[in-house]
């Protein structure tokens, strides 16, 4: 059987591809590596609650297009992302916000607030920030910076403050009102059921093989389909022919109790470099769950070695540098599109992911 495309890796953008294309009549075979669909957006249910097995996914967006496009798939609940951060005995809001500010100063004003972070930073003279810890001390002084910034930031790169370039961080929130809200999108929420409905709602029409490994795939149908949909690694679609990008990967434990509340929110923080972990997601609070029994999955951030799983593009000028060159090699490729945090070597929300594939249809049909 021949394909008008076949589409590698069975995440969001790879499933909205698909869903168009064969809404617009195209035959679209999916193949993925792991052996379920959805990507790192999927959720496995685990004692009546969903899971996001990679990570929490908060969907939120400014976008009407995209949120209406998204909610034909699944009804979202009304969650607000508000998460906590723990400071050793400390415990804070997040964003940087009046709650923050009033627990660690005893303050109860925004200028009180803005008058205490500009005499810290009028003390640190940092006029040039050489390395990211004086960047961010000039933009949120030294308590927001040592409490709130430094420890997390150091487990998610592996590397301390100081051996971090500045531009890592052109800017830190600190917002002057008592609102913990994380996000200032018009539109947010988690879909109820999980993520994994809205793919298979997507992929309906498709053919889809799991467990399949695109190479070894290609070399044995090489005539499947007149054109690819590529997801996976950028540079290994090209056997690495510059050299190897870098990436954050993150390993998960998930430990599931006999307790209807671990720790009373979805999402906690832990800001000290001293915790191997950098936070705590506890799934049912998406959900608003009541079940008798809670999962909670703690985040480990760590170096991604080759056949590890990658997560974060590592911004920093030689990698940027390296994946322009692969772009180009990308953008020579007569029947393939690349697509995706891992086909573009960008970090994608959701939201911008889906807005790339709907682009991409466009271009390809003619629009």
């Amino acid at each position: 059987m021949r394909y008008d495309y076949l589409i590698v890796g069975a995440g969001l953008f790879g499933a909205v591809f698909a869903h168009e294309m064969t809404k617009a009549g195209k035959r679209c075979l999916v193949i993925e590596k792991r052996d379920h669909i959805a990507g790192n957006i999927y959720c496995k249910t685990v004692e009546d609650i969903h899971v996001h097995q990679y990570g929490a996914h908060i969907f939120h967006t400014s976008d009407k297009r995209i949120w209406k496009y998204v909610s034909q798939f699944a009804e979202f609940n009304n969650y607000i992302n508000s998460p906590v951060a723990v400071y050793r005995d400390e415990l804070y809001n997040l964003p940087f916000n009046m709650n923050t500010f009033s627990k660690m100063w005893g303050i109860k004003t925004p200028q009180e607030a803005k008058d205490k972070i500009r005499e810290q930073i009028a003390g640190l003279g940092i006029t040039e920030p050489a390395n990211l810890e004086e960047q961010a001390l000039s933009l949120v002084g030294t308590d927001v910076y040592e409490k709130l910034v430094k420890g997390y930031t150091e487990k998610q790169w592996g590397r301390d403050c100081r051996e971090l370039p500045a531009f890592i961080i052109k800017r830190l929130p600190l917002r002057f009102v008592y609102d913990n809200n994380y996000f200032n999108d018009r539109y947010q929420g988690i879909p109820i059921g999980g993520y994994t409905p809205i793919i298979e709602k997507m992929l309906e029409g498709s053919d889809i093989l799991l467990e399949t490994d695109y190479f070894t795939y290609r070399e044995k149908h090489p005539d499947i389909a007149d054109r690819t949909v590529y997801t996976g690694m950028l540079d290994r679609y090209f056997d690495y022919r510059y050299g190897v990008l870098e990436y954050r990967s993150v390993r998960f434990e998930h430990e599931i109790y006999d307790m209807e509340n671990y720790q009373g929110n979805a999402v906690v923080n832990y800001t000290e470099r001293e915790v191997p972990y950098t936070r705590i997601i506890e799934h049912k609070h998406f959900e608003f769950g009541t079940q008798p029994k809670t999962v909670i999955s703690k985040e480990y951030p760590s170096e991604w070695k080759q056949g590890e799983e990658p997560y974060y593009p590592v911004n920093n000028k030689k990698n940027e540098e390296l994946a322009a060159k692969y772009r180009t090699l990308a953008a020579a490729q007569e029947n393939v599109i690349f697509g995706g945090r891992l086909g573009e070597y960008r970090y994608y929300d959701m939201d911008k992911v889906i807005l790339a594939a709907l682009q991409a249809v466009q271009t390809e049909l003619g629009g």
